[in-house]
């Protein structure tokens, strides 16, 4: 693939009276990682909704590999991974990985390497209710790779992990980019952007920039990634 697997154009979302997203436009490069960083509550796990068809826009167009957000045929092309994993408590990890891989009709040898991947081998035989909130996210993660899906939309996959294992994450995802998928992975935690190829930051439901890491440090003259966040928002950029 080339070119942008995600457009986005004036996209407005509104949630009661309170005007969320404000006319947000910008792409993600396909076969890249493209970080989508800001604090808690920017607006984040908002976008990442709208991109794949189950949040409610008010206006703006968002094209997802070719198709609009949401579009049936994109249902086997997309993974999403949401904050909250969406997983059953009451199956152990093969079996959710069993459930997920008949859902999609993909075979069930992906299953042991989708477990490999995200470093669940020990846990394979264990209910879900009694793993981490960590362990559970990367269950989730798992289900989304069985389908080898083009695009990965990933909403915080890293929260609540441990640093080494957030570093395998973190290279994982990189290989996945290498293969030919695209990968959309949100944060708070600007010290993950190290791991982007390309960076969307976000504040207040606003695009504050669309640069890369070497750029974002250029462009502020700051080392540090928090620091250069900052220095962008005391300059007044963005909304």
């Amino acid at each position: 693939m080339s070119g942008a697997a995600i457009e986005i154009e004036g996209l407005v979302v509104r949630r009661g009276d309170a005007e969320v997203l404000h006319g947000l436009s910008c792409a993600v490069e396909s076969g890249r990682v493209t970080g989508l960083l800001g604090p808690s509550g920017c607006g984040k796990t908002t976008l990442m909704r709208s991109l794949v068809g189950v949040q409610i826009v008010e206006s703006g167009e968002i094209s997802v590999l070719g198709r609009p957000a949401g579009a049936p045929a994109l249902r086997e092309r997309v993974g999403y991974v949401t904050q909250a994993p969406s997983v059953y408590a009451d199956l152990t990890v093969a079996e959710n990985l069993q459930y997920f891989a008949a859902v999609l009709g993909v075979p069930r040898g992906r299953i042991g390497d989708a477990v490999e991947r995200v470093a669940l081998g020990p846990q394979a035989g264990r209910l879900v209710a009694n793993l981490s909130g960590g362990q559970r996210a990367r269950v989730a993660l798992a289900a989304a790779l069985l389908g080898e899906p083009e695009l990965l939309v990933l909403d915080e996959p890293t929260v609540g992990l441990d640093p080494v294992l957030r570093r395998d994450l973190w290279e994982t995802f990189a290989s996945l980019a290498a293969a030919g998928a695209t990968l959309l992975v949100s944060s708070h935690v600007m010290d993950e952007a190290e791991h982007c190829d390309r960076l969307l930051l976000m504040r207040e439901g606003g695009l504050v920039a669309d640069l890369t890491p070497a750029e974002l440090r250029e462009r502020t003259g700051r080392s540090g990634l928090d620091e250069a966040f900052l220095a962008l928002i005391e300059a007044g950029e963005g909304r």
